[in-house]
């Protein structure tokens, strides 16, 4: 069941859009760096009365029963804080990275990149 309603108003996807940058393979249950930025190409506004205000990554791991599984929430502030965070995880196997970024004007985003996890 989805509780949310996420945006695809295509005049603003560059700006309000999360960009997941991983590896193009990973080993299995060894760290990794992960980066989401929002407005990776046309910067989003960072301002009290437009920014930023959390991002959410998901992992929905391939042939497990209970998807998504909760990553991490990164909680940002207006003006200083920019909508970019990097961060170290690991799998055991293929899946998918989900993020989420909230606009306090322009509302939910969402993006998704596949994990491949070789030997």
């Amino acid at each position: 069941m989805k509780t949310y309603e996420v945006q695809n108003d295509t005049s603003k996807t560059e700006k309000h859009t999360p960009y997941i940058e991983i590896p193009s393979e990973v080993k299995p249950n060894e760290p990794f760096q992960v980066t989401v930025q929002v407005g990776k190409d046309i910067p989003h506004p960072n301002l009290v009365e437009h920014h930023i205000k959390w991002i959410q990554v998901f992992f929905e791991e391939e042939g497990r029963a209970f998807n998504p599984i909760h990553i991490a929430t990164f909680d940002l502030g207006p003006t200083y804080a920019e909508p970019k965070v990097t961060f170290t995880m690991k799998v055991p196997k293929n899946g998918k990275l989900i993020a989420l970024a909230y606009c306090n004007i322009h509302g939910l985003w969402e993006n998704s990149a596949d994990v491949k996890v070789s030997e």
